[in-house]
Formats: structure tokens, sequence, C-alpha cells
């Protein structure tokens, strides 16, 4: 008898459990639907009450004065080279070039941005952090990318059949009226095939973007870290005033 009822125990156990065994669920489907966001929705007082001081605080560093512009400066304000297109690439130069001499040793050669990526016109007037937002929405960082002669031929061919002017600094092309080169100088010395240069570029454009294929061959990079948009508010905030110019650093010799 007792033999039985132990039967019947261990029996009962064992049902138990297994009905208590969780079953395995798949996720079958999942439904979405959009909500848009519109200036039609109500503002909640309390929500609105709590973030207005942290909207102030943001609204006067962003509107903060860190210099002055004494006229319009535009990436359409020249065929070759333009003046928003030389102030980024001339800022990038100048304060990326120490953060890359420091962790690696070597020296930056020129930049290569793209036009594209400069997104408004800084106006005469102050300029602010503001402005670098306007400017640069976009957190892109400065990359340093090492390029054998070969890319650099392929990146110097690019921008003359670009018909844009993508910000450069530290380099130079010289070109006759039939877009042939007559000369390609980098750092004031003529390029040398067999050398290979460092050079300061978007995280964006090491990936081919605006077809910037030639930095795909790169052989080392090295991400700085540094946001273009904070390298041109640290910029602004170095100067006074801010007036760049449309130069030789990209021209057509018409004779």
């Amino acid at each position: 008898m007792i033999l039985k009822i132990k039967q019947f125990v261990i029996f009962t156990t064992v049902l138990l459990l297994i009905s208590c065994k969780e079953e395995k669920t798949t996720l079958k489907k999942i439904n979405g639907k959009e909500i848009p966001i519109t200036d039609s929705i109500p503002e909640v007082d309390s929500i609105a009450n709590f973030i207005t001081p942290y909207r102030k605080r943001i609204n006067q560093v962003l509107d903060s004065t860190l210099a002055y512009a004494p006229k319009n400066i535009t990436k359409t304000d020249g065929e070759f080279n333009t003046t928003a297109g030389n102030l980024m690439a001339d800022a990038v130069l100048e304060l990326t070039a120490p953060i890359f001499k420091s962790r690696t040793k070597n020296n930056l050669d020129f930049v290569l941005l793209n036009s594209g990526g400069i997104r408004s016109v800084i106006s005469k007037g102050n300029i602010s952090a503001r402005t670098a937002y306007e400017i640069m929405p976009f957190d892109n960082t400065v990359v340093v990318v090492s390029l054998k002669g070969k890319a650099i031929r392929e990146m110097v061919k690019y921008l003359i059949t670009s018909k844009k002017a993508h910000p450069i600094a530290g380099l130079q092309i010289i070109i006759d009226k039939n877009d042939s080169i007559k000369e390609v100088n980098i750092q004031g010395k003529p390029f040398d095939e067999n050398k290979t240069y460092y050079v300061a570029t978007s995280d964006y454009l090491i990936k081919g973007g605006d077809h910037m294929d030639f930095f795909k061959d790169h052989i080392s990079a090295t991400d700085t870290g540094y946001m273009i948009r904070n390298v041109m508010i640290d910029y602004f905030t170095k100067l006074d005033t801010i007036a760049p110019l449309i130069d030789d650093r990209f021209i057509k010799i018409e004779d």
C-alpha cells in the first residue's frame, strides 16, 4: 500500500512539474502606429515650466557672440574656392594639425572636405555657437588618413572634374584653360607621387561619401574625435574677426 502511495506521489509530482514548465513564446508580429508631433499638440504646463530654465541656458550659450563677420561668407561666391569653404578647411587644418601631431608624431599635410557639408551662409554681423550649428548640423568628426601618391592623383582628378568648390587647405591646384593640370603643390612643395601624405577629412567622406572613392584606399586612419562643428566653434572663439578670402589654392590660368 505504501509503495502504491509513493508511486502516486511521484507520478503526481512529475505531472505538476510538466504542467508548470513555461512554454517558449515566439514574436510573430509587431504593429506600429505613426503619431505625428506638430504644434497642434497642446503644451503641458508642468513640462514647459520644467524645461524653461534649461532652454534659456542653452539659448544663452548658443547665442553668445564669439566673433564678427564684416561681410557674408558663403559657399557660392567663387568658382574653384569659396570664402565658406576656405574658412572651414583652414580651421580644420589649423586646429587639427597639433592634435594629430601629438598623437602620431606625424605632420598633417592638407585638408579636403565636401562643399555639401556646408549647410548655411554666415551672415554679416555677430557670429555665435549657433552659427556653427547652422553651418555644420551633422556630428561628423575629423579623420586623418594616410594616402599614397596614386590616391592623391585620383583626388586631384576628382576635384577638377567635379566642378564643385570643395573645401581644401594646404593643397594647391593650378589648371589651364583646358582643365589640364599645370601644378599640384602640397604645403608649398611640388606633389611627390612616391610620398605618402596625411589628409584630414570627415568620417563621412572616408566611407566614399560624395563619391570620393579614393579615400577608400587609405593606408591608415586616425579618428581625432573632434567634431567639425566644434572645430568651427573653437576657431570662432580664437579669432575676433572672421574674414576669409577667395585665393589661389585652386585656380584656372586662362593664358
